[in-house]
């Protein structure tokens, strides 16, 4: 996997009660629970930043990393990207509105009309 690539989020997320969970805009209550590891990538999956970066923060919330973190985090990445949730580039991405936030964060209105209008459809 080529770390200097950026990495984003593809699929709207909700962040209640400390569980990142995937969730269908037109059913909010309805969500998809995601493990740990995807949880923390998903919710940093913000385009702005690139895998060394994703790499280090992470390495930065332990007094030693553990050894396979970067592998880890490859495996992740790789899961995520299979599932269509969260895409790699080799420049930086602006998330829409719709996928900027949490969706406890976003206008459910604005987000739907821009939604149609991009055309966005999560597979």
């Amino acid at each position: 996997m080529d770390n200097t690539q950026y990495f984003y989020r593809t699929a709207i997320f909700t962040r209640k009660d400390n569980q990142v969970s995937l969730v269908d805009i037109e059913k909010p209550d309805d969500t998809t629970p995601m493990e740990d590891w995807m949880a923390i990538v998903v919710s940093l999956a913000d385009g702005c930043h690139t895998v060394n970066e994703l790499i280090a923060y992470m390495s930065s919330q332990y007094q030693s990393a553990p050894q396979e973190l970067e592998d880890t985090l490859h495996s992740v990445l790789e899961r995520l990207q299979e599932g269509k949730i969260v895409q790699l580039s080799e420049q930086a991405v602006e998330l829409p509105y719709y996928l900027a936030e949490p969706i406890e964060s976003l206008d459910i209105e604005k987000a739907k009309k821009l939604i149609k209008e991009d055309g966005y459809i999560h597979h």
